[in-house]
């Protein structure tokens, strides 16, 4: 199949690589020229497996390279703005994962220069495009259930990250809820226009001397009325839990963990069925898969991506709500 989009890679870690096979696995019409990480060494023998034959220790290799016309920004999460800047003037079209920075102001400083350069973009928000919650947002678009009340969001770790990464995360909202963020606006079509948190540390003493908190809830409202209540957890013991209902005038739309079969035994000891897919590499296999193979979609055909710039900044602007209301104790009104 003829090569149309030449794509580099910038950080190969485990999202990288996840990216990379999925292209070169999946996606025929598009080459990975290159791949970059701070640890070169260490990936090119991944590299050269997959046919990538050009693996670099600085990033501005791939975009000084004025064949690469498109870049998965995949590095560490205090890069991603920068990076976005850099590769819009090199007149690259851009995929770039969650989020694109913790402040709203080098965000907006990408964004312009995105706008600027006329590329496309997308934010790697994956779970818009998992199966089950692509059916919950089409259900409450075409009105089945009414008019939504009440958005239940689950959203549990099957084990907590390493202390070094919960230092550097930004903390559990900027991580990991934001993520839920992103799926309260993407099934209420509403905006979020006031946060109250509730927080503690319940999972490892380690994570609250570190600042951060690993259990929480938090409430939300929306412009248009609905309710929403996501509860974390940085570990739920049976595996990772990801769950959803959305309430409305008319009826209710439920989303349970998907397992790895729907098998049920049932015998004089009990009723057993399979815990839920371990993590979430297992659980959203397809989601990454779609949503970049979408992206390329976009820039091939010349289309809107389904993940704008604005989805990347409006879950960090709840985030940072959703800290300050832990930290005063207070809702939070987002203007």
């Amino acid at each position: 199949m003829e090569k149309k989009i030449k794509l580099g890679i910038i950080g190969a870690g485990r999202i990288g690589k996840l990216h990379a096979e999925n292209v070169a696995n999946h996606i025929g019409y598009v080459e990975i020229k290159a791949v970059s990480d701070l640890y070169a060494d260490k990936v090119k023998d991944w590299a050269n497996n997959l046919g990538i034959q050009n693996v670099y220790g600085d990033y501005h290799q791939i975009l000084n390279d004025p064949e690469i016309n498109a870049v998965m920004i995949c590095s560490s999460t205090d890069t991603h703005s920068q990076i976005t800047i850099e590769a819009a003037k090199a007149g690259k079209h851009i995929f770039c994962e969650k989020p694109i920075d913790y402040d709203l102001d080098r965000i907006k400083a990408a964004l312009q220069a995105v706008k600027e350069a006329g590329v496309k973009f997308q934010v790697g928000f994956n779970r818009r495009f998992d199966h089950n919650f692509k059916k919950v947002r089409e259900l409450v678009q075409t009105g089945k259930i009414g008019d939504p009340h009440i958005i239940k969001i689950t959203s549990r770790d099957p084990a907590p990250p390493p202390i070094e990464y919960v230092k550097v995360s930004g903390g559990i909202f900027l991580d990991m809820t934001i993520h839920d963020f992103d799926m309260a606006r993407y099934l209420s079509g509403s905006e979020v226009v006031e946060v109250y948190t509730a927080g503690a540390v319940l999972v490892d003493p380690a994570i609250g001397k570190a600042g951060d908190v690993d259990t929480a809830v938090i409430t939300l409202k929306f412009k248009n009325g609905a309710i929403g209540i996501i509860d974390n957890s940085r570990r739920a013991a049976y595996g990772y839990d990801q769950r959803v209902e959305v309430f409305g005038s008319k009826g209710s739309i439920v989303v349970s963990n998907d397992t790895p079969s729907s098998a049920v035994l049932s015998t004089e000891d009990g009723v057993f069925s399979d815990k839920p897919k371990y993590f979430f590499l297992e659980r959203y296999a397809d989601s990454f898969l779609d949503e970049v193979s979408q992206f390329f979609d976009c820039v091939l055909n010349h289309k809107e991506t389904p993940v704008s710039g604005i989805d990347g900044l409006k879950p960090v602007l709840i985030g940072l709500a959703a800290k300050k209301s832990y930290e005063t104790g207070k809702p939070v009104v987002i203007e």
